[in-house]
């Protein structure tokens, strides 16, 4: 995941991990002692990964900003003033594109750069209360907090989600096929059970509302409706305008 990296090398778009060169967007290794080919020229590891960065993802700015709003942390409309601004736009131009007021846009402005003192300081307060304790903060007494899905529509306690919480979870919900019993009113059970029901959905495959509903009913015929609605609620999956495809969400 890209938040794994420091965020020097997430700026720079790739990473030195030991004798390799890693991409942290799409997480693409480049070995040192190799010779990698790229459109017909050759490059070693180092000119690799940057030629792979900037040919598969662009600048960084503009992949972090297509990335999942709940994990850049700035709304829709700071996310459109931040790419017009990458456009190099003025304050003018920014409030007729966006349509707002340009004292909105100013303000935007401002509290974009709020943010970034803010960050700053829970970066260095993140760093010294682990270097102080020497524990990471996705540890608990219970075990480590399992990897959240980069789709979620929205991160909160509900995602602190342990190894223990996830298999007592599919023991008490889920019978040995991997149907469901029942499906719980907690949320963040109902999210363990939705991230185990996407094993059986492939991404980069469209889907339809048939072939969906036929992999749910066996899941669980009792309200596969209702487990459709969920995945695309929490963010596990896409759907087109006219709810004909779904495709998981990446």
């Amino acid at each position: 995941m890209i938040w794994n990296y420091a965020v020097e090398d997430i700026v720079k778009g790739y990473a030195k991990e030991g004798e390799n060169y890693t991409c942290t967007m799409c997480q693409k290794v480049f070995q040192m002692g190799h010779i990698y080919e790229i459109d017909g020229k050759l490059y070693d590891a180092y000119g690799a990964v940057k030629e792979h960065t900037k040919k598969e993802h662009g600048m960084t700015v503009d992949y972090l900003l297509g990335e999942n709003l709940s994990l850049t942390g700035i709304s829709e409309v700071q996310q459109q003033i931040l790419k017009l601004m990458s456009e190099g736009k003025s304050d003018k131009e920014i409030s007729a594109a966006v349509g707002i007021a340009a004292s909105t846009v100013r303000n935007h402005r401002f509290k974009l750069r709020e943010k970034e003192k803010q960050a700053k300081l829970f970066l260095a307060l993140m760093e010294s209360l682990e270097e102080k304790t020497n524990s990471d903060i996705a540890m608990t007494d219970a075990g480590e907090i399992k990897e959240l899905h980069t789709s979620a529509t929205m991160i909160d306690d509900r995602y602190g989600i342990t190894e223990k919480d996830r298999e007592k979870t599919i023991k008490t919900y889920m019978d040995e096929n991997g149907a469901l019993k029942q499906f719980p009113a907690k949320e963040k059970k109902k999210i363990i059970l939705l991230s185990e029901i996407m094993k059986n959905f492939k991404r980069n495959v469209s889907y339809t509302e048939a072939e969906v509903n036929k992999v749910l009913k066996r899941i669980y015929e009792a309200d596969y409706p209702t487990i459709r609605r969920a995945l695309i609620e929490y963010g596990f999956m896409d759907r087109s305008n006219d709810c004909q495809i779904y495709r998981v969400k990446e």
